[in-house]
């Protein structure tokens, strides 16, 4: 009985010695605890803002290859654009021209029938009342049709005592004339016309090439130049 009561009483002071040891480290437990904890936030944060860095880092990376791709992008939009607006452009004008090649080709199957109208009215003379109401009909005719060609954008060209242009006249004939110098057109032989600025057909003109005595002149002054040398050269050979 004594012997157990020795016992308790040894327990309890061993409880006692270790309460009070663990009561005494207690402080240090705690500020190493802190410490941890401390370092952990720490390494936490090291971690984190690494992260940050990173995810930083590749959306840069990641924002400049999608400015160049924008670019790129921008870049073939805008040739393709460019290269439609040319495409659509040379349409138009392909079809503008098309049009025009048409229109031409058919006001210039109808031109000699202008011609013959032209003609027709230089020669006839009306005298009977009979041929001045035929000649009447006529001119109506002729002025109709010259009418729709005006329509058409045909208009006649002027050329008597203009200068002789090959882009726009047709020499059939050049002649000496007093009155004219040379390449003026002295006689429209057959009418020219334009279709909106451009030529549909060359005037047959006449043109003239110059005064001719003064023509027949320059064989005799430059033969008479020609002697001049000869003889200067045959007196050096004199000497």
């Amino acid at each position: 009985m004594i012997e157990n009561q020795s016992d308790n009483t040894e327990k309890k002071e061993e409880n006692v010695s270790e309460d009070s040891n663990i009561s005494e480290s207690s402080p240090v437990i705690e500020n190493q605890i802190r410490e941890d904890k401390q370092s952990l936030e720490t390494n936490d944060e090291k971690i984190y803002a690494e992260d940050l860095k990173n995810t930083i880092s590749n959306n840069d990376a990641r924002l400049e290859q999608l400015e160049k791709e924008h670019e790129t992008l921008k870049s073939q939009y805008v040739r393709i654009a460019a290269d439609f607006d040319n495409f659509r452009k040379r349409q138009s004008r392909d079809q503008d021209d098309l049009k025009v090649q048409l229109v031409s080709k058919a006001l210039t199957a109808i031109l000699p029938i202008v011609d013959n109208f032209e003609r027709a009215r230089q020669q006839l003379k009306p005298e009977s009342d009979e041929a001045q109401t035929l000649h009447r009909s006529y001119q109506g005719l002729y002025k109709q049709l010259v009418e729709v060609l005006k329509q058409q954008g045909v208009s006649p060209m002027r050329v008597v005592e203009q200068q002789f242009d090959p882009n726009l006249h047709e020499a059939v004939l050049r002649e000496p004339s007093q009155e004219f110098n040379e390449d003026i057109i002295t006689e429209e032989l057959q009418r020219g016309y334009h279709l909106e600025g451009k030529v549909l057909r060359h005037a047959l003109v006449k043109v003239s090439m110059g005064p001719g005595q003064q023509n027949s002149q320059e064989p005799k002054e430059k033969d008479k130049v020609e002697e001049d040398i000869d003889s200067e050269s045959s007196i050096s050979d004199e000497n």
